[in-house]
């Protein structure tokens, strides 16, 4: 294609191709010139060929210019001796399978522009061809998508070796239609199984991309009576399984099922981890077939088998999971550690609901508050703060573990029975020991932990004390607490100075002043 002289010649061009193109017939292999814009070097003759092949085959759609049914080749298509309409019908057809495919390719361009262009095209056909189907319904009524041109576009959101996370913010407005959503699911298990044939070890990008995807579908909660689609239909049927929401769940379940079966690297196991109880669990046609995956997870240790708590909380308190070895897995999790890690909150608070059952045994609380207690000894102030209500509330709800505190002739520290190394809390003895940690604490540098150690001094009040606006304290607030209390005033008494040496006029007064 020559270009023309002055600004914009490229698009003039390619603008009285696409009027030829579509005003005859015989101007057809003008479309061979518009597809070859794509391929370009220069970004806004790129732009300027994706618009026009979209205002052409978008045309030819509406118009039922391309062949409808099952495409033989196109060598058997030259070769043929059908019609001189249906061969056209078909040849174009070819040429709209090559802009699409190009239109995929353009997904990986450098610029995201180009991408984005891309995208909104390629979703375009999706829409026209579903209004257009370009195959023909093996019985009335049946529900046709664009599946060959939607699946362009989820690999072209899952590239294998660069971060489409851009691309994947603009795509996340079309899963708010059902069939989007729907399709998205089912394509995105056929391509994460392709990719990881292909390569022997998938790059980390494209499982980034591939979570990213993945945590972007939300179902809803309930049955909606009306389907949102993106693919619009006159008479939406009942008996397709786009419109029912179980339907959705299984292939929510099978996408993640697909994903999580894969090697991982670790830091997308937590991620997944994150997000489990919100977005994954509540979406699930069959939740338990997480067990395997969680109880891994919990056993992992560290941070892994911290967020893996709030899924198997799901799991046992809705599902009833049975885990035997529950507690003292958890138990094993206090270490110095739980008062440093970026989950601190989260653990507390389910570590809170986990042991507010009152059928716990007490040598099970006792154990569990006898070794907070130790790990308190060497905890920072922000988390002494949260830990000791919380000790406190576990001997509220547990009358049988104030022994711990009224035991004034206990064991010595040379002599306390508490083993701190031993994992099962059964065999702990933490039941004969006592919280003298606590009145050790009473002692501490900063006042606000004194003072909430000193509580246990008292009768302790029937009512729980809520740690909740605990569970975020951080240094800094603390450290900003302290500041906006102001200084308080001392009484102090002493006698003026007279003077470096004792007395107001000796010979080094002149060079200090005294007030």
């Amino acid at each position: 294609m020559e270009r023309d002289p002055g600004t914009g010649s490229v698009g003039r061009a390619l603008g009285r191709l696409l009027e030829a193109v579509l005003a005859s017939r015989g101007e057809a292999n003008a479309v061979f010139d518009i597809l070859a814009a794509l391929q370009s070097k220069d970004q806004e003759d790129v732009q300027e060929a994706v618009r026009t092949c979209s205002r052409l085959f978008g045309a030819l759609l509406e118009r039922g210019e391309l062949f409808v049914g099952r495409l033989p080749s196109e060598e058997l298509v030259m070769a043929g001796s059908q019609g001189a309409t249906r061969k056209y019908k078909m040849w174009m057809r070819h040429r709209y399978h090559s802009c699409c495919n190009r239109l995929g390719e353009l997904l990986a361009h450098p610029s995201f522009q180009v991408k984005e262009l891309a995208l909104g095209t390629l979703m375009k056909f999706v829409q026209l061809e579903g209004k257009h189907p370009l195959e023909k319904p093996k019985w009335e009524g049946q529900y046709l998508f664009p599946r060959e041109v939607f699946k362009l576009v989820v690999e072209g959101l899952l590239p294998p070796g660069e971060d489409s996370a851009l691309l994947l913010s603009q795509f996340r407005e079309f899963l708010e239609y059902d069939d989007i959503r729907y399709h998205t699911m089912q394509a995105a298990v056929d391509t994460m199984a392709r990719v990881a044939d292909r390569h022997p070890e998938v790059p980390l990008p494209f499982w980034n991309n591939a979570f990213a995807l993945l945590s972007a579908v939300s179902l809803p909660l309930q049955e909606s009576r009306t389907c949102s689609f993106y693919v619009k239909h006159v008479e939406p049927s009942d008996k397709w399984k786009v419109t029912h929401l179980k339907e959705h769940r299984k292939a929510f379940q099978v996408m993640w099922l697909s994903f999580l079966q894969r090697q991982l690297p670790l830091s997308l196991y937590k991620r997944v981890l994150v997000i489990m109880h919100e977005a994954i669990l509540p979406h699930l046609a069959q939740p338990t077939l997480m067990i395997d995956f969680l109880t891994s997870a919990y056993d992992v240790g560290g941070a892994v088998s911290l967020l893996a708590l709030n899924g198997l909380f799901i799991l046992i308190h809705q599902h009833n999971l049975e885990y035997p070895d529950f507690y003292r897995k958890l138990y094993s999790l206090l270490d110095p550690s739980i008062f440093h890690v970026k989950y601190r909150a989260r653990f507390f608070h389910l570590a809170d609901l986990f042991l507010s059952s009152s059928h716990l045994p007490a040598y099970l609380v006792a154990a569990f508050a006898k070794r907070l207690a130790r790990l308190a000894l060497t905890a920072p102030p922000e988390a002494l703060l949260l830990v000791l209500p919380f000790i406190c509330n576990l001997l509220r709800r547990h009358p049988a573990c104030r022994a711990l505190v009224h035991r004034p002739h206990g064991p010595e520290l040379d002599a306390d029975p508490y083993d701190p190394e031993e994992e099962d809390p059964a065999q702990s003895r933490a039941l004969e020991s006592s919280l003298w940690e606590l009145q050790t604490l009473q002692q501490h540098y900063h006042p606000e932990v004194a003072r909430a150690a000193s509580a246990i001094n008292q009768q302790l009040s029937a009512p729980e004390a809520s740690i909740a606006p605990l569970l975020e304290l951080t240094a800094y607030e603390v450290f900003e607490r302290d500041l906006r209390k102001g200084p308080e005033a001392a009484p102090l008494e002493f006698i003026p100075v007279q003077g470096l040496l004792g007395r107001q006029e000796d010979a080094c007064a002149q060079f200090f002043t005294f007030g």
